[in-house]
Formats: C-alpha cells, sequence, structure tokens
C-alpha cells in the first residue's frame, strides 16, 4: 500500500534503469531489465518487473519477443494494444537502422556485414519463407531491395522474368538474392540450388551479374558466394 505524498517502491527502480541507460548504455543490462525498462515507457504506474520476466518466459529471449507478432503478444496477460505496438515500434526502427546502413554502403560484396545484419534482423525471426532481392549499381552499391515472394520458395514460385523484370526496372547491373529458412538451418536445399542455377543464367543472358544467394536461418546464414558454388 502506498501512503499519500509517499512514492511507490518501483519508483526508485525505474529511475535507477534509467541512469544506468545514460550511463553505460543498453549492453549492461540483464534482459528482463532491458525489458523492464521499455516497459516504463508502457506503463506508467506500476511494478513492471513480473510482466518483463513473464514476457521472455513466453518468447524464450529477448530476440524472440521483439520477433513475436502483435497477435501472441496480446496474448500475455498484462499486455495492452499500446505495449505490444511499442514493443513492435522497436522491432521496425531497429530494422529501418539497419536497412539506412545497407543502403549507404560503398560496396556490400567487399564489405557484406551490413546486409547481413539488416537481413538477419528482417527475415531470421520469420515464421513463414520469403524471397527478397538486392539491386545493385556498378559499383556494387544497393539501388533497391524488395520482397518479390512469400510463402512456399522454390523455382516454380520464384520466376527468373519477374526477377529480371524488376532489375531492369531499377536499371541494376547486377543482384543479391536472399531468403530465409524458418527451420533454422541455413543449408541449402536442391530446390535451393536449382533455383539459384535458373537465376544466375537467366541474369547472365541479359548480362545481369548475380553476385550471391543468402539464405537466413535463425543463428546462421549460408553464402552461396563464399561456398564457391554460383
Amino acid at each position: 500500500m502506498v501512503v499519500a505524498g509517499e512514492l511507490p517502491h518501483y519508483a526508485g527502480h525505474r529511475r535507477r534503469l534509467k541512469g544506468r541507460l545514460s550511463e553505460s548504455g543498453l549492453s549492461v543490462f540483464q534482459d528482463y531489465e532491458a525489458v523492464e525498462l521499455i516497459l516504463t515507457y508502457a506503463l506508467a504506474r506500476k511494478d513492471v518487473k513480473p510482466l518483463a520476466k513473464d514476457l521472455l518466459q513466453a518468447f524464450g529471449s529477448f530476440r524472440g519477443l521483439l520477433d513475436a507478432p502483435l497477435s501472441e503478444l496480446l496474448k500475455v496477460p498484462g499486455v495492452s494494444d499500446h505495449t505490444a505496438l511499442l514493443f513492435r515500434l522497436i522491432k521496425e526502427a531497429a530494422d529501418r537502422y539497419l536497412r539506412e546502413k545497407m543502403l549507404e554502403a560503398a560496396d556490400v560484396i567487399a564489405s557484406p556485414g551490413d546486409l547481413l545484419n539488416y537481413c538477419r534482423s528482417k527475415m531470421g525471426g520469420l515464421k513463414d519463407e520469403q524471397f527478397r532481392m538486392i539491386y545493385l549499381n556498378t559499383r556494387n552499391r544497393v539501388i533497391e531491395e524488395e520482397v518479390l515472394q512469400e510463402g512456399t520458395v522454390d523455382q516454380t514460385a520464384v520466376y527468373p522474368r519477374k526477377v529480371l523484370e524488376r532489375a531492369i526496372r531499377f536499371k541494376a547491373t547486377a543482384l543479391i538474392m536472399v531468403h530465409n529458412h524458418p527451420s533454422g538451418s541455413a543449408q541449402p536445399s536442391a530446390e535451393d540450388r536449382e533455383l539459384t542455377r535458373n537465376l544466375v543464367q537467366a541474369a547472365g543472358n541479359l548480362q545481369i551479374k548475380v553476385h550471391d544467394h543468402l539464405i537466413i536461418g535463425r543463428d546462421s546464414h549460408f553464402s552461396f558466394l563464399e561456398n564457391n558454388i554460383l
């Protein structure tokens, strides 16, 4: 019970969390403390530590929490629309930041880190397959990126003609294909290899270079370029 004029017990804890963030950044926080801090901006008058721990238990990790769909977040007792949207905002803001870094990279082939970070963040936690194209200019800078297919990704779903029509529209001279494996393993299937061969051949007929095909797993990636199988 809070006596009139007396601050609740969690008020000082909130100030300490924000002070630590200001002084040292989020890297010094345990996962539940990071979630607590986020929750303080959604729930102004409540001890949020129990809910923070409930969320981490429900989704397994901080990353799993940020990857969770709104519908799943709302199933956790104590999570309102406002709270769920705050977590979505944080994830989407992080993805936007990483996308801008990728677009600003001088050469994504020579230094692929920004591209990989973006694709891992955007696709690593997806429940369904997604096929994404990265369009490059002659200096290997990203012109544009887009999702071409969602659902089952195979050679019958991703038509080379559609890929090349988009490449010509963006005046791209090179391409990078990216798709995810929701199962977690990033190892290419026989269908992945066939799809890659078909697209490399079709692009080559138009003098468009396919630099790589990246497969994004839950905690790893596979590069056709790095493994010399393009």
